[in-house]
Protein backbone atom coordinates (compact mmCIF):
# COMPACT_ATOMS: atom_id res chain seq x y z
CA UNK A 1 0.00 0.00 0.00
CA UNK A 2 1.41 3.50 -0.92
CA UNK A 3 1.36 6.08 1.53
CA UNK A 4 -0.82 7.94 -0.98
CA UNK A 5 -3.38 5.46 -0.09
CA UNK A 6 -2.42 4.67 3.67
CA UNK A 7 -3.15 8.44 3.80
CA UNK A 8 -6.81 7.82 1.75
CA UNK A 9 -7.92 4.98 4.48
CA UNK A 10 -7.26 6.77 7.34
CA UNK A 11 -8.57 9.72 6.48
CA UNK A 12 -11.73 7.77 5.27
CA UNK A 13 -12.17 6.53 9.33
CA UNK A 14 -13.13 10.15 10.54
CA UNK A 15 -15.02 13.24 8.99
CA UNK A 16 -12.79 15.59 8.06
CA UNK A 17 -12.46 18.44 10.38
CA UNK A 18 -15.04 21.79 10.18
CA UNK A 19 -13.30 24.60 9.18
CA UNK A 20 -13.83 28.38 9.89
CA UNK A 21 -13.58 31.06 8.39
CA UNK A 22 -12.07 34.74 9.72
CA UNK A 23 -15.63 35.78 11.39
CA UNK A 24 -15.37 32.27 13.22
CA UNK A 25 -18.27 30.85 11.26
CA UNK A 26 -18.08 27.27 9.67
CA UNK A 27 -16.77 27.42 6.29
CA UNK A 28 -19.57 26.04 4.19
CA UNK A 29 -17.42 23.66 2.02
CA UNK A 30 -15.88 22.22 5.26
CA UNK A 31 -19.36 21.73 6.01
CA UNK A 32 -19.98 20.22 2.43
CA UNK A 33 -17.15 17.91 3.28
CA UNK A 34 -18.52 16.57 6.61
CA UNK A 35 -22.35 15.56 4.92
CA UNK A 36 -20.24 13.98 1.88
CA UNK A 37 -18.39 11.94 4.50
CA UNK A 38 -21.22 10.58 6.20
CA UNK A 39 -23.22 10.10 3.25
CA UNK A 40 -19.99 7.99 1.74
CA UNK A 41 -19.21 6.20 5.10
CA UNK A 42 -22.10 6.63 7.53
CA UNK A 43 -24.64 3.49 6.65
CA UNK A 44 -27.67 5.93 9.05
CA UNK A 45 -26.83 8.51 6.99
CA UNK A 46 -26.26 6.97 3.81
CA UNK A 47 -29.83 5.34 3.88
CA UNK A 48 -30.94 8.79 2.03
CA UNK A 49 -29.52 7.30 -1.01
CA UNK A 50 -31.43 4.30 -1.33
CA UNK A 51 -33.90 4.15 -3.80
CA UNK A 52 -36.50 3.12 -1.46
CA UNK A 53 -35.99 6.58 0.53
CA UNK A 54 -35.94 8.98 -2.74
CA UNK A 55 -39.01 7.06 -3.94
CA UNK A 56 -40.35 8.32 -0.08
CA UNK A 57 -38.87 11.41 -0.56
CA UNK A 58 -40.40 11.92 -4.02
CA UNK A 59 -43.85 11.12 -2.51
CA UNK A 60 -43.13 13.75 0.32
CA UNK A 61 -42.75 16.68 -2.11
CA UNK A 62 -45.92 15.67 -4.44
CA UNK A 63 -47.45 15.54 -1.35
CA UNK A 64 -46.76 18.99 0.34
CA UNK A 65 -47.83 20.66 -3.67
CA UNK A 66 -50.74 18.77 -3.47
CA UNK A 67 -51.51 20.41 -0.11
CA UNK A 68 -50.57 23.62 -1.27
CA UNK A 69 -47.34 24.04 0.70
CA UNK A 70 -44.30 25.71 -0.21
CA UNK A 71 -42.27 23.35 -1.33
CA UNK A 72 -38.67 23.96 -2.41
CA UNK A 73 -37.70 21.94 -5.19
CA UNK A 74 -34.96 19.26 -4.36
CA UNK A 75 -33.43 16.68 -7.32
CA UNK A 76 -32.92 14.08 -4.78
CA UNK A 77 -33.41 13.44 -0.39
CA UNK A 78 -29.30 13.46 0.09
CA UNK A 79 -29.81 16.81 -1.03
CA UNK A 80 -32.60 17.91 1.13
CA UNK A 81 -30.58 16.70 3.63
CA UNK A 82 -27.52 18.50 3.22
CA UNK A 83 -29.50 21.94 2.92
CA UNK A 84 -31.40 20.88 5.92
CA UNK A 85 -28.66 20.63 8.00
CA UNK A 86 -26.73 23.88 6.47
CA UNK A 87 -30.02 25.97 7.45
CA UNK A 88 -30.35 24.33 10.85
CA UNK A 89 -26.81 25.34 11.66
CA UNK A 90 -26.99 28.89 9.95
CA UNK A 91 -30.51 29.00 12.32
CA UNK A 92 -29.36 27.53 15.75
CA UNK A 93 -26.07 29.56 16.36
CA UNK A 94 -24.86 28.81 19.73
CA UNK A 95 -24.51 25.69 21.80
CA UNK A 96 -27.76 26.57 23.44
CA UNK A 97 -29.50 26.59 20.61
CA UNK A 98 -28.22 23.83 18.60
CA UNK A 99 -29.09 21.64 21.79
CA UNK A 100 -32.72 22.85 21.54
CA UNK A 101 -32.49 21.86 17.74
CA UNK A 102 -31.05 18.62 17.83
CA UNK A 103 -33.70 17.73 21.28
CA UNK A 104 -36.20 18.43 18.89
CA UNK A 105 -35.06 16.36 15.87
CA UNK A 106 -34.90 13.34 18.68
CA UNK A 107 -38.39 13.86 19.67
CA UNK A 108 -39.71 13.65 16.37
CA UNK A 109 -37.11 10.43 15.55
CA UNK A 110 -39.10 9.27 18.61
CA UNK A 111 -42.42 10.11 17.48
CA UNK A 112 -42.00 9.07 14.13
CA UNK A 113 -40.33 5.65 15.24
CA UNK A 114 -43.28 5.10 17.68
CA UNK A 115 -45.71 5.77 14.81
CA UNK A 116 -44.39 3.75 12.23
CA UNK A 117 -44.02 0.62 14.79
CA UNK A 118 -47.99 0.82 15.89
CA UNK A 119 -48.81 1.11 12.16
CA UNK A 120 -46.17 -1.67 10.71
CA UNK A 121 -47.80 -3.91 13.56
CA UNK A 122 -51.73 -2.93 12.96
CA UNK A 123 -51.49 -3.53 9.34
CA UNK A 124 -48.65 -6.41 9.07
CA UNK A 125 -46.42 -4.09 6.71
CA UNK A 126 -43.02 -5.34 5.60
CA UNK A 127 -40.25 -3.16 6.67
CA UNK A 128 -38.32 -4.51 4.16
CA UNK A 129 -40.38 -4.61 1.32
CA UNK A 130 -38.87 -3.21 -1.97
CA UNK A 131 -41.54 0.17 -1.97
CA UNK A 132 -42.34 1.31 1.35
CA UNK A 133 -45.34 3.29 -0.84
CA UNK A 134 -46.49 0.23 -2.26
CA UNK A 135 -46.33 -1.62 0.95
CA UNK A 136 -48.49 1.10 2.98
CA UNK A 137 -51.38 0.28 0.05
CA UNK A 138 -52.15 -2.52 2.92
CA UNK A 139 -53.23 0.89 4.92
CA UNK A 140 -57.48 1.10 4.27
CA UNK A 141 -57.23 4.56 4.79
CA UNK A 142 -55.58 7.60 2.60
CA UNK A 143 -54.94 9.23 6.00
CA UNK A 144 -53.25 6.49 7.30
CA UNK A 145 -50.89 5.75 4.67
CA UNK A 146 -49.98 9.60 4.56
CA UNK A 147 -49.59 9.42 7.99
CA UNK A 148 -47.05 6.15 8.25
CA UNK A 149 -45.09 7.63 4.68
CA UNK A 150 -44.55 11.01 6.07
CA UNK A 151 -43.50 9.07 9.39
CA UNK A 152 -40.93 7.20 7.53
CA UNK A 153 -39.86 9.85 5.87
CA UNK A 154 -39.02 11.84 8.98
CA UNK A 155 -37.78 8.60 10.40
CA UNK A 156 -34.67 8.37 7.80
CA UNK A 157 -34.49 12.05 7.51
CA UNK A 158 -34.24 12.73 11.31
CA UNK A 159 -32.22 10.01 11.61
CA UNK A 160 -29.46 10.99 8.81
CA UNK A 161 -29.62 14.39 10.09
CA UNK A 162 -28.78 13.75 14.11
CA UNK A 163 -26.01 11.57 12.76
CA UNK A 164 -24.03 14.63 11.16
CA UNK A 165 -25.62 17.34 13.80
CA UNK A 166 -24.04 15.48 16.97
CA UNK A 167 -20.98 15.46 15.28
CA UNK A 168 -20.84 19.18 14.48
CA UNK A 169 -21.99 19.90 18.13
CA UNK A 170 -19.31 17.58 19.75
CA UNK A 171 -16.69 19.15 17.08
CA UNK A 172 -18.03 22.79 17.77
CA UNK A 173 -18.25 22.63 21.78
CA UNK A 174 -15.46 19.86 22.76
CA UNK A 175 -18.43 17.80 23.75
CA UNK A 176 -20.69 14.69 23.39
CA UNK A 177 -24.25 15.88 22.71
CA UNK A 178 -26.31 14.93 26.00
CA UNK A 179 -30.53 15.06 25.72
Amino acid sequence: MSTSESNDAATSLAPPPLQHDGRGEINASSLADVIQWFLDFDQRAAVVRHPKVEELFHWKQQQARNDSETVFEFDHAEDRLAIGIMQALAEHQGERDLHAWISQLLNALDDAAKTNEEISTAYKLNGEAASTIKEAEKIPTESGRKVYLTCCWLETLCTAELRIMGWVYQELYGKTFQP
